[in-house]
């Protein structure tokens, strides 16, 4: 039996996506890609708000020094603070036709962020680095998608959509570089595809599945443990929240065309099944304001 959905805000999002927890001023952020909106929600008061519209946000972590990191097209990464707007990256070279589309910060602060393909070339995989250099990781991406972190901090989850592939790889702590990919999961294709993803405090993998209508949790030896069922079809990520950190927040996608994706496609929703899960880390990106 699917334990209850709590629909949380319907915005009619066309992506919904990057929902993250602040842990200080305790509400759940989340971003509408393609219309560039920003929302947040406090679960004390039941309020929520669509706080700032402007253009294409592919993701965003929260800087440890306040404000929020937005990555957005074309390589382009600013900082959003008090209502205003800093260049960190005004665009980047190669990724003119594209938009950055979901991005993490490590346990020191750097970002991996990733694009997504357009007609020149595939998607790449980034790393920010705290010094607000950005170094190219891997290419020939299909979608850059969900990325995570195991409990020891020495490997990272990272989804490519339209291969139905979540990679692991081994972490250099002190550098950030990634070294020996494998497959951690090969998704079903008739299923939907790998979208956002975290991990809780047993070390389990959350996978949200895009078209599939779904939750996937894996073991961490990567077999599947457990599904929870959405009435909308493309459901785009997922990260816990609240108090105790057993809230899980799923945004999902599709507002554009109810019909295909279900009549709450684009909402917020919440989930509780008992299982806690862990704060995200900081960005820690310097900007010279």
């Amino acid at each position: 039996m699917d334990p209850k959905l709590e629909l949380i805000a319907n915005y009619e999002c066309g992506t919904g996506e990057n929902p993250l927890w602040h842990p200080v001023e305790k509400r759940l952020y989340w971003v509408d890609i393609p219309n560039g909106r920003l929302f947040r929600y406090d679960p004390a008061t039941g309020k929520h708000e669509n706080f700032y519209t402007g253009d294409v946000i592919g993701g965003f972590t929260f800087q440890a020094d306040g404000g929020l990191l937005l990555f957005m097209a074309h390589g382009g990464v600013k900082l959003w603070h008090d209502g205003k707007l800093t260049d960190v990256i005004s665009h980047m070279e190669h990724e003119e036709g594209s938009r950055f589309n979901d991005v993490i910060a490590d346990p020191e602060g750097r970002v991996f962020c990733g694009t997504m393909p357009f007609e020149q070339r595939m998607g790449s995989l980034y790393r920010l680095d705290t010094d607000g250099s950005i170094h190219h990781i891997m290419g020939d991406v299909s979608i850059s998608n969900g990325m995570g972190f195991t409990l020891d901090r020495k490997q990272m989850y990272y989804t490519d959509s339209r291969k139905h592939v979540i990679y692991i790889f081994d972490v250099d702590q002190a550098t950030g570089e990634l070294s020996n990919q494998r497959d951690f999961v090969r998704t079903d294709p008739n299923e939907g595809v790998p979208d956002g993803m975290t991990v809780d405090a047993e070390g389990y993998v959350w996978s949200a599945r895009w078209d599939g209508y779904c939750l996937v949790r894996y073991t961490p030896e990567g077999k599947e443990e457990q599904r929870i069922n959405f009435p909308t079809k493309k459901v785009s990520s997922v990260i816990f929240g609240g108090k105790d950190y057993t809230d899980m927040y799923v945004t999902t996608a599709g507002g554009y065309d109810k019909a295909e994706n279900g009549e709450t496609a684009g909402a917020l929703y919440r989930v509780n099944v008992g299982i806690r899960g862990l704060p995200e880390f900081y960005s820690k990106v310097r900007v010279n304001a």
